[in-house]
């Protein structure tokens, strides 16, 4: 078995860094694959899948060409699966824990991945041509068009709960990064939106 492509604990299984997932549909769809692969999931979240076997080449081969078909992607490049962590850690903390994001981005990605920060910034600016700060604005924008669309609350709201300083300091930072104020993103009827793994 490819050491670089899953990590063995034998009290824990096997885990299988994947990359691409983005949602909590994207979990079951992984599950599904391992079950229907024949293996065992223990535990599967954002990027990470845990199954009690130990798959073999054959295996894994399946596994992958399995995952590709939904656009998933098994990662054997350890410094890939540590950029995959970070961008999971992100997007986990962006749009599914809007109370930790009051949490500083450094201290929340060092306490989840035990990396070093300044390590993993590093790594991340090599590997993908942009900083994790900036990944983090992206994800936290692509929230706030989301939150717009919905059009559950106001600016302001919207505002504190992705802890923005101001309505005006995320309003710049829209504009920034689309090119377009929120006022004018909301009365745009296309869809503008982008899917989580593009950001």
């Amino acid at each position: 078995m490819d050491k670089e492509t899953s990590e063995v604990t034998p009290a824990q299984g096997t885990t299988l860094c994947i990359k691409n997932m983005v949602c909590p549909r994207c979990i079951m769809a992984v599950e599904q694959v391992l079950a229907r692969l024949g293996l065992t999931p223990l535990h599967v979240e954002l990027g990470k899948a845990v199954v009690r076997e130990t798959p073999d080449e054959a295996m894994l081969a399946r596994l992958r060409t399995g995952l590709e078909v939904l656009g998933f992607e098994l990662l054997d490049d350890r410094r890939m699966q540590l950029i995959e962590q970070v961008r999971n850690a992100v997007i986990e903390l962006v749009h599914y824990r809007d109370s930790e994001l009051r949490t500083n981005l450094s201290d929340y990605l060092t306490a989840r991945l035990h990396h070093d920060y300044s390590a993993l910034s590093k790594l991340f600016s090599e590997v993908t041509g942009t900083t994790i700060e900036k990944y983090f604005i992206a994800q936290k924008i692509e929230r706030v068009k989301e939150l717009l669309v919905y059009d559950e609350l106001s600016l302001g709201e919207i505002a504190a709960r992705l802890n923005y300083s101001s309505t005006a300091h995320l309003s710049a930072q829209f504009k920034s990064v689309t090119g377009m104020t929120p006022t004018r993103f909301k009365q745009e009827k296309r869809n503008l939106r982008r899917t989580l793994d593009s950001v």
